[in-house]
């Protein structure tokens, strides 16, 4: 396939960029109980990752008027713990290639502007020009839009990243190109089914689609990662911790 260039390469990060589920996991049942919403259950999880948003809020009974309290505890949560939440393996290497390629490189996220720059560290945070953080469960559509116009971007030639049906609702509803990461917080399956214009099911995938370099050049020092033929082969995302 002819790589697409793109730009604009927006990320999002939760499930993405980092591995954030297992940690999502640990503190959900005590926010439910903390605000009086359905405890998730080990045996539902896998079907939760199947529905959108909308449905697994309905599922769990979450009142509107109680989101936004929701998602600050979440915040402040994620704000006290981000220095255990670790990167996948392959994707500071992503980012880096594409900062080298000419794309420039946003982020879009629920989450706070300072933990993402926490997590990716000194010269990968400085590598990412535009940031569009603290979006409602579903306000991510008007602050893709507005980071779109910022960085001067048409939507015709931007590439949304991401791991959950509402970041392609996002990607839809403003008009650019949606690619799915199965490795995050949404099944593979069910990203697959919305018919978007990538499925990623690796991250050097990524850059293939979008530079033509198949593989991550080696870079010294980075754990959870295998040596192939002197490139990491990054085929199958693990952690890594910065």
């Amino acid at each position: 396939m002819t790589p697409r260039r793109y730009g604009l390469v927006v990320f999002d990060f939760d499930g993405t960029l980092a591995d954030s589920f297992p940690w999502f996991t640990s503190v959900i049942n005590d926010v439910a109980d903390r605000y009086g919403f359905r405890r998730i259950a080990p045996h539902e999880s896998e079907r939760l990752r199947g529905l959108d948003a909308r449905a697994i809020v309905h599922h769990l009974g979450i009142p509107a008027w109680k989101l936004p309290f929701i998602t600050r505890h979440m915040h402040r949560l994620a704000t006290r713990d981000i220095a255990t939440i670790p990167l996948f393996a392959g994707m500071p290497e992503v980012l880096a290639t594409l900062h080298r390629e000419g794309s420039a490189l946003g982020i879009v996220s629920s989450n706070l502007e300072a933990n993402i720059r926490q997590a990716l560290g000194p010269g990968k945070a400085e590598a990412v020009r535009h940031y569009a953080c603290g979006a409602s469960l579903f306000g991510k559509a008007r602050r893709l839009g507005a980071l779109i116009r910022a960085a001067g971007h048409a939507p015709a030639e931007t590439l949304y990243v991401g791991d959950e049906i509402r970041d392609h609702v996002a990607a839809t509803e403003v008009g650019c190109d949606f690619g799915a990461v199965n490795w995050g917080y949404t099944t593979g399956h069910a990203l697959a089914a919305r018919g978007p214009a990538h499925l990623f099911t690796h991250p050097a995938a990524i850059l293939a689609a979008t530079t033509g370099v198949s593989a991550v050049p080696q870079t010294a020092g980075k754990p959870g990662m295998e040596e192939e033929n002197g490139l990491f082969d990054v085929r199958h995302p693990r952690r890594i911790n910065h």
